[in-house]
């Protein structure tokens, strides 16, 4: 596809039927047009994709994109192909007359975009093959695997910097959505990207609300929970495979249209199942994390983790499969600490003392975001160096606040004592010399700390109240704790005002029980800034599924549900009122506009 005469704002409009980038979008895509490397930060639905799709439009040659999982892979060529755009998949999943088809269409410029894997990408005979032919870019999606800090590490990602020796006049760019600052520095570092040429865009997805409730019978806290989503689509996570053939089973058994996916599935299931849940034909999958990475399903409304994740960036990346549309979504974590000794166990069993390391403070940060009392949002998008204004107003903590008491008092100790220890030390040790007893006593006798002014003077209080007061004051900002110096406590800016006593300290007292939700049941949600007609929303959402059956294809592809709600809201009566609507180009219009008009008509 040729579009070198027109902006890049214009292949939006025509090809993608967005009317206007998102923030960042239009300087990244304008910067790798001119040739210019760059290392993209967004959240799961945020647009990442267009960042290299449209260059590579742009560009003379094909777009290499590197993908971990062939169902991404599949999700985003399919998509492509929908908007009339000239891509190909080259991987495992093909036989060998399609994989000869698709080096042909290489090799004689009919691709705009390839996506592969990393390691037939890096064999020598596809690299040699790639020096004989035009490339427009590399793009390395699901960037943080590159990192050992990275919560999906792939060593196979780590051979990628071979491609700046290879082909150092090609630009490139990495792009993920759940990076904190170690994964950041491994993935410019291993790339040999220009720092300067980062985009990070935020980590906040305000659509979706944040619920923890406390494990209690949560076979029927998940049923409570899904009473609340009938007829919508929704992913049930859990740590086990065992675990996901039970919950799966428990569901079935009550009428659910659900299925099970986890790596222990034949490779037939596996895909049978997910081409049912893109379909629309099953509502619910209860999986393993190998479910999700990458799939690119719109409508999902809601995401259940059943057991405690490992770590925030996997509950980031897995929560961010919801409402990737903008519509409103759920997110609800079953927390309890059961689950908590599982994963240590896993931790364990780690025979690197570093991995064990590492993954013991990343689970710590997960159970501090489960314990916190404070807005999760905060707490979430700070662990990736964010500090929101304001609380969000859409999750458990600002939707039901806890009690409140003032801890300023406490928390002048706290930061003392963690001065007085001279920043060196953990959140356990400084607890002990808090309470001026527990499992580090003997360490701080033979240390000399029950001398300092700060040992014993919290002994009134228990290990659990100060653990909640200190991860309090790392949430707020007071503390930071460096998972790169064995997670010891430092004291920052803000916290001398709040030791001197010129600022006050605001903290929630712990919950024994989740709050009850209200009885009387929620009217019908607007869906983002559309305020439309229901049952004509679900005729369009009927004629999409009639549609998308008909051509072998998720439903999702052909509109969004946020599209949906905004012709339900608008209902356009012509040709040219469908294309103002967000989600409609040309190639769509030409396929599905006459279908939509004659029902809206």
């Amino acid at each position: 596809m040729t579009v070198a005469q027109a902006s890049p704002l214009d292949t939006l409009k025509r090809i993608f039927g967005y009317p206007a980038f998102r923030p960042l979008q239009a300087e990244i895509i304008s910067g790798l047009i001119a040739g210019q490397d760059a290392f993209v930060l967004m959240p799961t639905g945020g647009g990442k994709s267009l960042c290299y799709q449209i260059p590579a439009l742009h560009r003379p040659g094909v777009g290499i994109v590197v993908s971990p999982l062939i169902s991404l892979m599949k999700d985003q060529v399919d998509a492509l192909l929908e908007n009339g755009v000239s891509a190909a998949c080259y991987n495992s999943s093909l036989g060998q007359a399609e994989s000869r088809r698709v080096l042909a269409k290489l090799h004689s410029g009919e691709l705009d975009l390839l996506y592969i894997a990393p390691e037939r990408l890096l064999s020598e005979g596809f690299l040699e093959r790639l020096k004989e032919i035009e490339i427009a870019l590399f793009a390395i999606d699901e960037a943080h695997c590159i990192s050992q800090w990275g919560h999906d590490f792939r060593p196979e990602y780590s051979q990628l910097g071979q491609l700046r020796e290879s082909f150092p006049d090609v630009p490139l760019i990495a792009l993920t959505a759940t990076a904190e600052a170690h994964t950041r520095q491994d993935i410019l570092r291993l790339l040999q990207l220009p720092p300067e040429r980062s985009f990070v865009s935020g980590f906040d997805r305000p659509n979706i609300r944040y619920t923890v409730l406390e494990k209690s019978k949560p076979a029927e806290q998940l049923v409570a929970f899904l009473k609340e989503h009938v007829e919508e689509a929704g992913i049930v996570y859990c740590l086990s495979r065992k675990q996901v053939e039970k919950v799966s089973q428990m569901l079935v058994d009550r009428g659910y249209a659900a299925a099970a996916y986890h790596a222990g599935l034949s490779a037939g299931e596996r895909k049978r199942v997910q081409n049912e849940f893109l379909q629309d034909n099953l509502q619910l999958i209860v999986a393993t994390v190998a479910f999700g990475m990458g799939i690119d399903k719109s409508n999902v409304r809601f995401i259940v983790h059943y057991d405690l994740p490992k770590n925030i960036e996997g509950y980031y990346q897995e929560t961010g499969r919801a409402g990737r549309d903008g519509m409103p979504a759920e997110a609800l974590l079953l927390f309890g600490f059961g689950d908590v000794a599982i994963a240590r166990g896993l931790i364990e069993n780690s025979e690197n003392p570093e991995r064990r390391r590492i993954e013991s403070h990343k689970l710590n940060s997960m159970i501090g975001f489960a314990e916190a009392l404070s807005c999760r949002r905060r707490i979430l998008v700070g662990y990736f160096g964010e500090s929101p204004a304001q609380d969000c107003g859409n999750c458990d903590i600002c939707l039901n606040p806890p009690e409140m008491r003032d801890v300023t008092v406490d928390a002048q100790k706290a930061l003392s004592c963690v001065y007085w220890l001279k920043q060196r030390f953990g959140m356990a040790y400084v607890i002990d010399v808090l309470r001026g007893t527990g499992p580090n006593h003997e360490r701080i006798l033979q240390r000399g700390h029950d001398k300092i002014s700060t040992y014993g003077i919290g002994a009134e209080q228990s290990a659990d109240y100060w653990r909640n007061l200190l991860r309090h004051l790392v949430h707020r900002g007071f503390l930071s704790q460096d998972v790169g110096d064995y997670s010891v406590l430092k004291l920052l800016q803000p916290a001398k005002a709040l030791m001197r006593g010129e600022e006050t300290l605001i903290m929630a007292l712990p919950r024994v029980r989740a709050p009850k939700a209200p009885k009387e049941k929620k009217g019908k949600r607007k869906a983002s800034e559309f305020d439309y007609n229901p049952s004509l929303f679900e005729r369009l959402r009927k004629l999409r599924k009639e549609l998308a059956d008909q051509a072998g294809i998720p439903p999702y592809m052909i509109f969004s549900d946020a599209t949906l709600a905004e012709m339900a809201d608008a209902q356009p009566q012509s040709r040219e009122a469908l294309l103002k609507i967000s989600g409609i180009g040309a190639h769509k219009l030409e396929k599905y506009g006459e279908a939509f008009l004659a029902l809206l008509q």
